[in-house]
């Protein structure tokens, strides 16, 4: 590509990348919070063994992410303790699962295979705008063709 092809930051303003920059910072952070958010659903308490099962990841991994997310306040936990979430990790736990349910039943609406819908709604849900998540909300809510019709 030539350079004076190449997208790069406007005068106006950051460059159109910088929101799919900002997204994958706090991807792992929301899929972490969700994580244990799940795990506490279905055991009651979350160990870091736990963790990096589910994750697919090392102890060492979750160790150090887990350390990163307390500094952020979203997760509680000391050593040998369950990890908990805080009240904003309840509530980032909270607006994933939201944000998630809406995108999924979105693409299902539009004829998207469930096992499909579940993988895609995975990725999409840490990047779809506020607008774009009301509209696909109001797709969703929307009464279906023949009950508005006369």
């Amino acid at each position: 590509m030539a350079a004076s092809a190449q997208r790069r930051p406007s005068a106006s303003g950051p460059s159109p990348f910088a929101k799919v920059r900002r997204d994958h910072a706090t991807e792992t952070a929301e899929d972490y919070v969700e994580a244990v958010a799940d795990i506490l659903h279905e055991r009651g308490e979350c160990r870091v063994r736990d963790l990096a099962r589910n994750m697919g990841v090392s102890h060492v991994t979750v160790t150090r992410i887990v350390a990163r997310l307390q500094s952020e306040d979203l997760l509680d936990t000391a050593p040998y303790r369950p990890i908990r979430l805080t009240a904003r990790g309840e509530k980032l736990a909270a607006e994933c699962r939201r944000r998630h349910a809406t995108v999924r039943s979105f693409l299902l609406a539009i004829g998207v295979p469930p096992d499909e819908a579940d993988r895609d709604a995975e990725g999409i849900e840490h990047h779809v705008g506020a607008a774009t998540l009301e509209c696909m909300r109001r797709f969703v809510d929307r009464p279906p063709a023949s009950e508005t019709s006369p």
